[in-house]
Formats: structure tokens, C-alpha cells, sequence
């Protein structure tokens, strides 16, 4: 199967059935002792989309999804849900047709520990698993910030009740009021969804709670994605853009944002901490990129730490974004690898992978950005096509209705 080219590769598994599976790895069909398991922890846009292209390019191979919500509630449109043109409902997932379409295995549970040595995943419940691959994509979790309580100044980078919380705050916030948000150095979760957020607000403000401030602390030295977009809404609705403000403290209860740049008061304060791949990948051994994030082998998104175990989305640590739309398409690459490592054959050879984004600047408006990223064989990485790279001109109410053409094709693609 390795001399297989990638379209007849694709073309041999689209339809997944018995027939084409049995032709594509006839190494797995014929096991004379159990079929190859792959076991996926974390049901996000990465999880999820590699749980579901596993099963549907070939029936052969078991998969476990482990994931403890039984809700998924995307932060992709989590924005709107502030200014309410969304509501919670409209961007939560369940993983019903993922067990009963794909017939894969949904375990509602934490992982406790990986033992990578016996391949096997121990969860919470007590119940042990064992893998021939795993796939671990647990996101993003927060870096220790002094003084932050999140119960009370809340993040919604995690979309749910946090999501909620910071609703309610705003809507309580007294007009002529102060928002202030933060923006963590690079690289974190959808780069530019603070810039977004504080548009969004800042639309909102001025024609619920007049006379109202928002101010961006932002530890990054300028905006760092679509800066003449953002800049100009920025500029368009009075946003106090601070730059080179990194956090170093908060005081939750009066809520005041400690940085570099000075102190910062707010009646409604939003802190966005630092991120890291999430914790499962750290104590695991496999952040091996600046303590922070996995390193991997962008053919197949097998650790460069660990074999047999492969990280994607967030927790990945390619260089490339860390958002949805890139997760689901690294969530395809790996499992197009580990199907091929499962039959005995080699990774493609030239994987690609795209980034698209459509950012909300209003309620009516929405700009967009779009890369693709191609593996360079000279340095082992993935680069972006120079020629590949787009991006709107200006924010235009077309643009804020094809946003949603493309978050129904991203979210039916992953959960459906």
C-alpha cells in the first residue's frame, strides 16, 4: 500500500466499507488475533475528527473515544454568544452519531495516566485500555497566574459556563462602564480570537451600555494576525489597544489586571491566561518544545518523544496555528498515517493542511483569513505556501454570513 499515491489511497477508503477496507489493509482483515485499536483522548475538533476519519476509511479498526463531557461547546462562534447572537445551545455537540454511524466506542471519563511502555490508558473509573496507537488531543490548558480566580474573573477561552459568566457580566456592567481584557504572548488557542473578542465588545458596548471603555492588554508587541482589520475597528470603536503589556498578576476582587504596562481597573475584567498543551501531554513526557507543547513528526503526528503515540490540535507543536479548522485537517492526516503504519506501509509523503478562519467584527460584519501549509521535506517541517495566503480587505456583512456557511461545513465534518 505504501506506493499508493495519496488519491488512490483516499479513494481506495472513501466509502469505508467491508469491501474497500478489506482491499486497503488486507494485513488487518486477515490478523489471525484481535483487530488494531486506536484509542483517542479528547474530543475536540482534532479528537473527534480522527476518531470519525478512522472509522470511515476503514471498518477494520477499533476506536475509543475518550472524552469526559458528554457535550462539546465549540469556541469557534463563542463571541456571539457575548453580544447574543448566538446561544450556547446553537454551538454545542454530542457524540451520539459518532457511536452510532462510525460505530465508535464514546467513554465519558478522565485519563489518569498513559503507560507508554505497555500501551495502555488508565482512566479515572478504574477501567484500563489498551492501544495499539493513541491519539491524544486535549487542547489547551492555563498557566498559573497570580491572584486569578476564574470564578470571578472569568477567561471563555474554554467555551460553557465561562462563556456564560462573562455574558452576564457585561450585561451588568453599568454604562460608561470599563471592560478589560488580556492577550497572552504567542502561541496560544486561535490567534485571532481576542482581537475579535474585544471587537465584538467593543460593537456591543456602544449601543447597549454607552459611554463604555475597552481597553486590550496585549503581551504581544502589535496584533499579531489581520492587524489592519483589527486596527481599524480598534480605532472605529475607540478600543485603548495596549501592546507589550504582558500579565503579571490580578487581583481578582477589584478586579485590576497587574501588568507591564501599569495596572488596569475594570468593572467587567476577562483574563485570556498563558496556554500549554494540555496536561495529560505534559505529564506524559511529551512536551518536549519549550516545556509547552509536543513535538511531533508532521508526516504522521507521532511524538517525537514516544512511539505509538501520536498529538494534535492545540497540543501539537509544529509551528502551525492552534485553532479549529487547522485541527480538523491535522486530525485527517493522522489518521490517513496510522492507517497506513497499521497496514505496514510509510505515512504520505507531502501532507498538506489549511487554516481558514472567518472572524466576527460586529454583529452584522466578519472579515477572514485563510493558509495553507505544505511539510518540506528539507527541514521536516510544515511551512506555509507563500502563494496560498489570503485575507479580507474589509470586514462587509457577505463575509458575516458566509461565516456561518463555514462553520456548518467544519462542525458537520467533525461531529457528524
Amino acid at each position: 500500500m505504501s506506493s499508493l499515491n495519496r488519491r488512490q489511497f483516499l479513494q481506495s477508503l472513501g466509502l469505508a466499507s467491508a469491501a474497500t477496507a478489506a482491499i486497503a489493509f488486507p494485513g488487518i482483515i486477515t490478523a489471525a488475533t484481535t483487530r488494531p485499536h486506536v484509542v483517542v483522548i479528547g474530543g475536540g475538533f482534532a479528537g473527534a475528527t480522527a476518531a470519525k476519519y478512522l472509522r470511515y476509511w476503514s471498518s477494520a479498526v477499533d476506536v475509543t473515544l475518550v472524552e469526559p463531557n458528554a457535550t462539546y461547546y465549540s469556541p469557534i462562534l463563542s463571541n456571539l454568544v457575548l453580544n447574543n447572537q448566538r446561544n450556547l445551545g446553537q454551538i454545542s455537540f454530542n457524540y451520539n452519531t459518532l457511536a452510532s454511524k462510525y460505530g465508535i466506542k464514546v467513554v465519558n471519563d478522565w485519563v489518569d495516566a498513559i503507560n507508554a511502555p505497555n500501551q495502555t490508558v488508565n482512566l479515572r473509573s478504574g477501567t484500563t485500555l489498551a492501544y495499539d496507537r493513541l491519539i491524544i488531543a486535549p487542547g489547551i490548558q492555563f498557566m498559573d497566574v497570580p491572584g486569578l480566580d476564574s470564578n470571578k474573573v472569568p477567561h471563555a477561552w474554554k467555551a460553557g459556563a465561562q462563556t456564560t459568566l462573562l455574558q452576564q457580566q457585561l450585561a451588568a456592567m453599568p454604562a460608561g462602564g470599563t471592560f478589560v481584557m488580556t492577550i497572552p504572548a504567542a502561541p496560544y488557542r486561535c490567534p485571532p480570537g481576542p482581537y475579535e473578542r474585544a471587537c465584538v465588545v467593543a460593537d456591543w458596548l456602544r449601543t447597549n451600555k454607552p459611554g463604555s471603555k475597552v481597553v486590550v492588554l496585549d503581551a504581544n508587541a502589535s496584533i499579531i494576525v489581520e492587524p489592519a482589520i483589527f486596527g481599524a475597528a480598534f480605532t472605529e470603536y475607540g478600543v485603548q489597544y495596549v501592546p507589550n503589556a504582558a500579565l503579571q498578576g490580578v487581583d481578582s476582587d477589584a478586579k485590576i489586571a497587574h501588568s507591564s504596562a501599569g495596572d488596569f481597573k475594570a468593572d467587567v475584567l476577562n483574563v485570556i491566561p498563558p496556554q500549554s498543551a494540555g496536561s495529560i501531554v505534559l505529564q506524559s513526557g511529551l512536551a518536549n518544545v519549550g516545556g509547552r507543547w509536543a513535538g511531533v513528526n508532521p508526516l504522521s503526528y507521532e511524538s517525537t518523544a514516544v512511539p505509538n503515540i501520536h498529538i494534535i490540535g492545540d497540543s501539537q507543536g509544529t509551528g502551525q496555528p492552534k485553532a479549529g479548522h487547522i485541527a480538523n485537517a491535522e486530525a485527517k492526516v493522522c489518521a490517513d498515517a496510522i492507517l497506513r503504519l497499521l497496514s505496514g506501509g510509510q505515512p504520505y509523503a507531502a501532507p498538506v493542511t489549511n487554516s481558514a478562519c472567518y472572524s466576527p467584527i460586529s454583529a452584522t460584519t466578519a472579515s477572514w483569513l485563510t493558509a495553507v501549509y505544505a511539510y518540506d521535506q528539507a527541514s521536516g517541517t510544515m511551512k506555509v505556501v507563500p502563494e496560498s495566503f489570503g485575507a479580507a480587505a474589509a470586514p462587509s456583512a457577505k463575509y458575516y454570513s458566509r461565516m456561518f456557511d463555514w462553520t456548518t461545513n467544519l462542525f458537520n465534518d467533525t461531529f457528524a
